[in-house]
């Protein structure tokens, strides 16, 4: 009998381990980057137990064109104090896509902001 307590005790603490470095590669290597420019049209601090920052930008290719909305989340909590100084603004969003993680808890979506510009019309 305490055999199989080691065991089991062992396979739950390898998974733990196995689950723990599966969401630090999820976090820590991204699928894409990139930038978006947009209106931020939404920015909020949400959730039920583990409260994120989530954001929407309205993208528009050409003036008359439907908007696409472009969601993302934001860990950073200097990068969120700037956002919501500039909601209602056009700005340029860079982002990290991070496929494949294994909780919301981490965020909403997919696409992590990582530094915002205002955007200058020329």
């Amino acid at each position: 009998m305490r055999k199989s307590v080691i065991v089991v005790l062992t396979l739950l603490a390898g998974s733990l381990l196995a689950l723990a470095a599966y969401t630090w590669l999820a976090l820590n290597w991204s699928y894409s980057s990139g930038e978006r420019a947009g209106l931020l049209q939404k920015f909020s601090r949400k959730g039920w137990i583990c409260k994120t920052w989530e954001g929407e930008l309205m993208l528009t290719a050409m003036p008359g064109a439907i908007p696409e909305k472009f969601e993302f989340t934001v860990r950073d909590d200097q990068l969120a104090a700037e956002l919501s100084a500039h909601a209602g603004q056009k700005i340029i969003l860079t982002y990290a896509q991070h496929k494949g993680l294994p909780t919301t808890c981490l965020g909403d979506t997919e696409y992590f902001a990582q530094r915002m510009q205002l955007f200058e019309d020329k």
